[in-house]
C-alpha cells in the first residue's frame, strides 16, 4: 500500500470515528500518523540524488511573493499589470507551465513577484506540479492567494487545505510552545496556564508515536493536538498571505462589499484595472519592509538608495542595519545618530540593538584609531608602569 493510500486510509477511519473524551487519545495517534506519513510523501525517493524538475529562480530584490491559485483565474494578467513583464495569457486553463518572475517598483523598493501555474485539488499528493509550486511558495515572503469572486468559496478552502498538508500555515504564528529532545531522563511535561486541548497522557503517546522517550515540554498557551504536532516535525513554515478576489466586474455590488470586509482580503479587476494601487499598499503593509537612509557626517542624508530591512530577513535593529551595509562595521561603531519615528529626539544616540521604523536616517560614528573604548574623557584608564613587580626600576638609596 503507497503512502497517499495509507493516508486516505487512516482519514477515513478519523471521519468515521466519534469524537468525544474517550476517543481524543486515538484521534491524537492519528493525527500524528498523517504527519509523518505526509512529511514521507514530501521527500524524494530514496536512491535518487533528490535533484528533480523544478523552476526555482534567483532571489532578486528585497522582498519575493508568490501568486497561488486555480487556473485561470487572472495571475498571469496581474504579474502583467504590476511589473509590466509579459505573461502569456489565454483563455484555456494551464496557460502558464513555468514559473515567470516580474519585479515590482515600489516605495523605493524592488520586490520580485513570481507567477506559478495553476494548481488543482490533490496538488500536495503530487497531481499536477504541485509539489514545485508548493515548493517555490515556501521560499517566499508572502502568498497572494488569487482567486475567482464569481466563484464558490470553496475555492480558497481547497487551496488552504493543501497547502496546510504540505506545512505551510497562513496567517498563523508559531504556537508558544517549547520542546527540546533529550538524550536520558525521561519525558518532563509541564505548562504555565491551565490547558483543555491536550494532557499529559496524549502528550506522551504522540511522542512515542515519534519514538521519542526522551524530551522536555513546555506549554506556554493553551494549544491543540496540531500544534503540538508541527513543533515536533519542525519543519512548519508560518506566512503571510493575502485573498484576491478577481473579476469583481462580473458580481454585484453586495458580493464584492462581503468579499472586501473579509480579514486580509481585497478585491481588484484586472480588466478594468480597479484597486491594484490599495493592492500594492496592502502587500507592502503586510511585507513589514524597513528603509533605512544612510547620512554622511556633515553631509545631506541620501535619499536616492536606501537600505532595505525585513523582520522575516534578519532583523530591524542597528546592529542589522551594521551588518547589512558590512560585516566588520559592528566593531568599529562607537555610537550611531537616528533621525526619524523611532527616535524620541533629533538626532538621539541610540545603540546596537535600537530597533528602526521605515524612513529613519541613520549616522554611524565610528570609533577613532586606537580608541578602545576603555578611556573616558580625559582620563585615562591605563599607565604605561610595567606589570610585574620585579621589573620596576629601583631607585637610588637616599643620601644621608
Amino acid at each position: 500500500m503507497g503512502i497517499v493510500e495509507r493516508i486516505k486510509e487512516i482519514e477515513a477511519e478519523m471521519a468515521r470515528t466519534q469524537k468525544n473524551k474517550a476517543t481524543e487519545y486515538h484521534l491524537g495517534q492519528l493525527k500524528a500518523k498523517i504527519a509523518k506519513l505526509r512529511t514521507q510523501l514530501l521527500e524524494p525517493p530514496k536512491g535518487s540524488s533528490g535533484a528533480g524538475e523544478g523552476f526555482e529562480v534567483t532571489k532578486y530584490g528585497h522582498g519575493r511573493v508568490a501568486l497561488i491559485g486555480f487556473p485561470s483565474v487572472g495571475k498571469s494578467t496581474l504579474l502583467t499589470m504590476l511589473t509590466g513583464t509579459h505573461s502569456e495569457a489565454a483563455s484555456y486553463e494551464f496557460t502558464t507551465l513555468t514559473c515567470i518572475p516580474g519585479i515590482i517598483h515600489y516605495n523605493d523598493t524592488k520586490i520580485q513577484l513570481l507567477d506559478l501555474p495553476g494548481i488543482i485539488e490533490g496538488a500536495s499528493e503530487g497531481k499536477g506540479r504541485g509539489r514545485q509550486v508548493i515548493a517555490v511558495s515556501k521560499s517566499s515572503d508572502i502568498v497572494l492567494m488569487v482567486l475567482d469572486a464569481s466563484k464558490s468559496e470553496g475555492h480558497r478552502q481547497i487551496l488552504t487545505r493543501e497547502l496546510e498538508a504540505v506545512g505551510l500555515r497562513l496567517n498563523k504564528r508559531p504556537p508558544q510552545i517549547y520542546f527540546k529532545k533529550k538524550k536520558t531522563g525521561g519525558i518532563s511535561f509541564n505548562s504555565t496556564l491551565h490547558l483543555t486541548h491536550i494532557d499529559e497522557k496524549l502528550c506522551y503517546q504522540i511522542l512515542h508515536e515519534y519514538k521519542i522517550h526522551n524530551a522536555e515540554v513546555l506549554f506556554r498557551e493553551d494549544a491543540t493536538v496540531d500544534d503540538l504536532i508541527d513543533v515536533i516535525e519542525g519543519n512548519r513554515k508560518y506566512m503571510k498571505c493575502i485573498y484576491v478576489y478577481n473579476k469583481i466586474d462580473v458580481v454585484g455590488i453586495d458580493d464584492v462589499d462581503r468579499l472586501a470586509r473579509q480579514p486580509n482580503s481585497i478585491v481588484i479587476s484586472c480588466n478594468l484595472k480597479l484597486n491594484l494601487d490599495r493592492l500594492l499598499a496592502k502587500m507592502w503593509e503586510a511585507m513589514g519592509l524597513v528603509r533605512v537612509y544612510t547620512k554622511p557626517q556633515g553631509q545631506q542624508p541620501d535619499f536616492a538608495e536606501p537600505v532595505v530591512l525585513s523582520a522575516d530577513r534578519g532583523g530591524c535593529t542597528v546592529e542589522d542595519f551594521c551588518n547589512h551595509i558590512h560585516r566588520s562595521l559592528v566593531k568599529d561603531v562607537k555610537y550611531v545618530l537616528v533621525w526619524g519615528t523611532s527616535a524620541r529626539h533629533y538626532p538621539q544616540h541610540c545603540g546596537l540593538s535600537h530597533p528602526l521604523h521605515d524612513e529613519d536616517v541613520v549616522q554611524i560614528v565610528k570609533k577613532k584609531e586606537g580608541e578602545d573604548g576603555g578611556g573616558r574623557g580625559r582620563f585615562k584608564s591605563h599607565s604605561n608602569a610595567p606589570v610585574r613587580i620585579s621589573d620596576r626600576e629601583k631607585k637610588a638609596p637616599l643620601k644621608t
